[in-house]
């Protein structure tokens, strides 16, 4: 695939627009979880203002009372041009998509249809902790097939688990994450084809989860899972809201491989009812004219990407942190600060600074936290100067 390289927009760095006096008056789970004195860098809300295309298509959609229910491929639309133009992906086919509530529960949704009750999921620790809420609350099994030491799909490790997954006659699926959160690893073509390749052998399914697909930094190229060769069965969900920062205005997309079409066929009506029409006029709007807007937020994570490393190398040079190539998200490894399985418990009682538990991420995640670092860099160098203090 030809990949389009991402453009300088001109458009202002949207992460140093909002001041945290405004941010603070916002009444979203990010704000409202923690007392006024905690900086919260842990759940995955942006501190941006909406792009203005998005602002301007809601508002319209207001304007006109146009608040009934979801219909229509627009959204399906925009995201194909947008992968064509973004990935070089022209696979991407609108009638093979179905639009479901969000990311996580139209994963939900396409595990139901392709494994059954007590049924082996596979997932790739540290890995995102809803994979493993949402895979056991159906009443599926987890098995973990760690990441290796360098942060990337061990292959061998993967073999195992879908070997032990399927040896008793059994479906498996493999829920992958790509870009991974929270590493922020970009899966390169060679290493999704290979995991085509073993899926395929060992009849595992593959459902992708491509949410981060938007957020790809510097030169890295984003490679969706139903691009490669022997991934025709598998099943994506993308969605336009960790890009745009839309996480409460719910729509998703599951997208299906040719090989998968009568499985997503399967999906009962009933599920395309949960997505928010206005969501979805949003979600189409970001997609279709908020690129210029997503470039600039781009550019400012790949600046507060460098900022974090040189504050985090001056101030707590014990932590280890490899920048990922994708994602807002930094994973912090603090197992030599010595301050027990669970710095993030540390940093917000001594330092007054909310970032995510590392011990939900499942194995790999202990002595680690998740830090989200979409908010000015003012408001970066103070949460690792908070962090450093609450070591002293």
């Amino acid at each position: 695939m030809t990949r389009i390289p991402h453009e300088t927009s001109g458009e202002p760095n949207p992460l140093q627009a909002l001041t945290l006096d405004r941010l603070r008056q916002r009444t979203s789970m990010k704000w409202r979880t923690y007392p006024e004195d905690v900086l919260p860098l842990w759940v995955a809300e942006m501190d941006v203002p909406l792009a203005e295309p998005v602002v301007r298509a809601v508002t319209d959609a207001l304007h006109l009372g146009d608040t009934g229910y979801a219909a229509g491929t627009a959204y399906a639309e925009a995201l194909a041009a947008f992968a064509g133009k973004r990935w070089g992906w022209e696979g991407l086919a609108v009638e093979r998509t179905a639009i479901v509530p969000d990311v996580m529960l139209g994963v939900v949704e396409m595990l139901k249809l392709v494994t059954g009750p007590g049924d082996t999921v596979v997932v790739n620790p540290p890995v995102y902790p809803p994979f493993y809420l949402f895979v056991e609350h159906m009443d599926r099994r987890v098995a973990e097939a760690p990441l290796g030491a360098d942060g990337r799909i061990d292959l061998e490790a993967l073999e195992s688990s879908f070997r032990q997954a399927v040896a008793d006659g059994r479906r498996a699926a493999y829920l992958l994450c790509n870009p991974h959160n929270p590493t922020g690893t970009v899966h390169t073509e060679a290493e999704l084809s290979a995991v085509a390749g073993l899926a395929e052998r060992y009849g595992v399914r593959v459902v992708a989860d491509e949410i981060h697909a938007p957020l790809v930094l510097g030169g890295a190229g984003f490679v969706p899972y139903l691009s490669v060769p022997g991934a025709e069965r598998g099943l994506s969900l993308m969605s336009a809201s960790k890009g745009w920062n839309l996480p409460g205005l719910k729509a998703a997309l599951a997208v299906a491989g040719p090989g998968a079409a009568a499985d997503l066929d399967r999906m009962p009506e009933e599920v395309g009812h949960g997505p928010s029409h206005v969501a979805v006029i949003a979600h189409t709007a970001a997609l279709r004219d908020g690129v210029t807007w997503l470039d600039a937020l781009l550019s400012g994570l790949d600046g507060n990407r460098r900022l974090l490393a040189g504050l985090l190398a001056e101030h707590l040079p014990a932590i280890r942190y490899r920048p990922g190539d994708a994602t807002y998200l930094a994973w912090l490894d603090c197992r030599a600060l010595g301050v027990g399985d669970d710095p993030a418990d540390v940093f917000l009682h001594r330092g007054r600074v909310a970032l995510s538990s590392g011990l939900p991420f499942g194995t790999g995640g202990t002595g680690h936290a998740r830090l989200n670092l979409a908010t000015s860099q003012e408001v970066l160098v103070e949460a690792v100067r908070r962090m450093a203090a609450a070591l002293r």
